[in-house]
C-alpha cells in the first residue's frame, strides 16, 4: 500500500512541477478537467456499473449523503451566522458538498479496487444531488444580486451535468441488467483508464502551498466545523449501520473528504468578489492536504 500510495503522490507532485515550471497552467488544469468530467469519467462510471452488480443496500448510501448534506448546511448557517453576507455564502457553498471524483477515485481504487470504487460511486450520486442543487442554490442566495434561480432553472442544471446524468442512466442499466454492447464497454474502458493519472495531475496543477494569512481564522473555524461534523456522523454511522466493512468506511472516510471544486465555479458565475474566491480556493487546498493525510493513515495503520 506505501507503494501505491508513492506513485500516486508522485503523480500529484508531478502536475505540481508542471505548473511549477510553467510547462503547465492553471488554463490547461481546466481543460484537463473539462475532458475528465465530460469524458473520462462518465466512461468511468459505465465501466464501473457494468462490471458489479448493485446491492439494494447501496442505494441507501446516497440517501444518507443528502440528507448529511442537508443537516451539514442547517449547522453552517448557525455557526457562520454573524459573517457578512458573501462570505457566509462562500461557506455555504463549501459545507456539505465533497470532491469525489478528482480527489477520492484514484486514492480509493489504490486501497480497494473496483468494489471500493462502486461504493463511491454510489457516495458520489447523493453527494451529485448535493454540489449541483443546495451548494448552487445557497451560493445563488448569498451573493450580491441574490437569489434568481427558478426551480426549472435547477434541474436544468442537473440534467446538463454530464457525470450525474452518467450516473443516472448507468443505475438504471444495472439495476434492470441491461448490458450495453461489448465493443462500447471495451472503448469505455480504453478511455477511462486516463481518469485516474489525469485526476492526479490535475490535483497537482492546481495544488498551492501558499496561504493568505487573512483567511487563516475564519478557515480554521470551517476545518474545525468540517471535520469534526464528518467524523462524528462517520463515526456513528460506522458504529450503528448494519452493513459490512467498505460500505461503512464509504461513509466514514467520505464525509472526510476535501470540498467539492464546484465551489470555486459558482463563486464566479455568481460574481463573488476575488477576496472570497481566493478563500474557497485556499481552503480547498487544505482539506486536500489534510484529507490526502487521513487516507494514508487509513490505508496504512488501520486494518480493513
Amino acid at each position: 500500500m506505501n507503494q501505491e500510495f508513492l506513485y500516486v503522490i508522485a503523480i500529484i507532485m508531478l502536475g505540481y512541477l508542471l505548473k511549477r515550471f510553467n510547462i503547465l497552467e492553471e488554463k490547461d488544469g481546466q481543460i484537463i478537467s473539462k475532458i475528465i468530467f465530460k469524458i473520462t469519467f462518465p466512461a468511468l462510471i459505465f465501466v464501473t456499473f457494468n462490471t458489479v452488480k448493485i446491492e439494494a443496500s447501496l442505494i441507501y448510501i446516497p440517501i444518507i449523503i443528502f440528507i448529511y448534506g442537508l443537516v451539514a448546511t442547517f449547522i453552517a448557517l448557525w455557526v457562520f451566522k454573524n459573517k457578512e453576507k458573501e462570505i457566509k455564502g462562500s461557506f455555504m457553498m463549501i459545507s456539505s458538498g465533497f470532491n469525489v471524483g478528482l480527489f477520492a477515485f484514484p486514492l480509493v481504487f489504490a486501497i480497494w479496487g473496483m468494489n471500493g470504487l462502486t461504493h463511491f460511486s454510489m457516495f458520489d450520486v447523493g453527494n451529485s444531488m448535493i454540489t449541483l442543487g443546495i451548494a448552487y442554490i445557497l451560493g445563488s442566495y448569498f451573493s450580491k444580486e441574490g437569489l434568481s434561480l427558478k426551480p426549472v432553472e435547477i434541474f436544468k442544471k442537473l440534467g446538463q451535468s454530464i457525470p450525474l446524468m452518467a450516473y443516472v442512466v448507468a443505475s438504471i442499466l444495472n439495476l434492470t441488467q441491461i448490458k450495453l454492447p461489448i465493443f462500447i464497454i471495451e472503448v469505455a474502458e480504453i478511455i477511462s483508464a486516463a481518469n485516474i493519472p489525469l485526476s492526479l495531475l490535475l490535483l497537482g496543477i492546481f495544488l498551492n502551498f501558499r496561504f493568505d494569512k487573512q483567511f487563516m481564522k475564519p478557515m480554521l473555524k470551517y476545518l474545525t466545523f468540517r471535520y469534526a461534523l464528518g467524523l462524528l456522523f462517520g463515526v456513528i454511522l460506522f458504529f450503528v449501520l448494519p452493513f459490512d466493512e467498505m460500505y461503512r468506511y464509504t461513509l466514514l472516510i467520505g464525509l472526510l473528504l476535501p470540498i467539492a471544486s464546484s465551489a470555486i465555479t459558482y463563486a464566479v458565475e455568481f460574481k463573488y468578489s476575488m477576496d472570497s474566491i481566493r478563500l474557497i480556493a485556499t481552503t480547498s487546498n487544505i482539506t486536500v492536504l489534510v484529507s490526502m493525510v487521513i487516507l494514508y493513515v487509513f490505508a496504512n495503520f488501520i486494518p480493513h
